[in-house]
């Protein structure tokens, strides 16, 4: 059975294991030892192919820049044409006081470490698609050419998107110029909807999940509003800590564009017509 076989390549003496929610495409375990528990990620080594040694590098990055929490990890690896991610496991908890004001404040100081290039070292995920990250020097760029096209393109290519739509794309990505305010690149979450961090048992935010890159701050910004929405404390502390650029609020369409093409080669259905209509909003 691959998860023993998994068990035994971690080396731990596990008692027990229980099934868990993991999202849509990887199986999860929480592993109880006497006095300890992880947390066990599990999918094919294809076709995923380093998908949890990426989201390694991702969290690894994330810890060393966000003052909160984020998951150690403990170990990864390949055992029979399955890959492994094993984290500590994160004990939930009720949040502290300043919780929302706390996790804006911690999002901000990471945005603030200014960095040389928009993309990441390598090509990562976001869910099971794989996330280009060329090295690029104008967001509007990269967000076009490593965000933008490469999805339409596949919405093509599986049916979803005319060739009206592909030029509906490219007149959109012509227009990007001038409709984001110049930042320096910024290490991102890349995924940081609600889903993706929670309230550990210190009372404090903890992230996880990431799609990290290089990007334009308003990114994290965007998707933290696009499946309901953080307390408005948390963007209040945000902005005190690091201001937002005027009529940030206004640009939520560009900045969730990406996160609703995802879904829409991910899922279909009302993505599609989502993402078409948020780009004639602009042409």
């Amino acid at each position: 059975m691959s998860l023993l076989s998994i068990i035994e390549d971690c080396r731990l003496n596990i008692l027990r294991t229980e099934r868990v929610s993991g999202g849509d495409i990887n199986s999860a375990y929480c592993l109880h030892e006497e006095n300890r528990k992880y947390f066990l990620k599990i999918n094919f080594a294809s076709p995923y192919k380093d998908m949890f040694r990426k989201e390694t590098v991702g969290l690894e990055k994330l810890r060393d820049n966000f003052l909160l929490h984020v998951p150690k990890v403990i170990k990864t690896g390949t055992v029979n044409n399955k890959q492994y991610l094993l984290l500590e496991w994160i004990e939930g908890g009720t949040p502290a006081k300043y919780f929302r004001e706390e996790f804006g404040a911690a999002l901000a100081g990471m945005h603030k470490k200014e960095q040389s290039f928009f993309g990441f070292e390598e090509n990562n995920f976001i869910g099971s698609l794989v996330q280009i990250n060329n090295k690029t020097d104008s967001w509007d760029k990269f967000y076009c050419e490593c965000r933008i096209l490469p999805l339409a393109k596949q919405l093509y290519l599986s049916g979803s998107f005319s060739k009206e739509d592909i030029a509906l794309t490219e007149k959109f990505c012509n227009k990007l110029q001038n409709l984001f305010p110049e930042e320096k690149p910024a290490l991102l979450h890349g995924d940081l909807w609600s889903g993706n961090f929670m309230c550990a048992s210190n009372g404090q935010a903890c992230i996880f999940d990431p799609a990290t890159y290089y990007g334009h701050r308003e990114m994290d910004l965007g998707i933290t509003k696009l499946f309901g929405g953080f307390d408005k404390k948390f963007y209040e502390a945000y902005h005190s800590a690091y201001p937002l650029e005027k009529n940030w609020e206004e640009r939520l369409p560009l900045t969730q564009l990406y996160p609703l093409l995802v879904h829409a080669v991910l899922f279909g259905g009302g993505y599609v017509g989502s993402v078409r209509n948020n780009m004639k909003n602009y042409i």
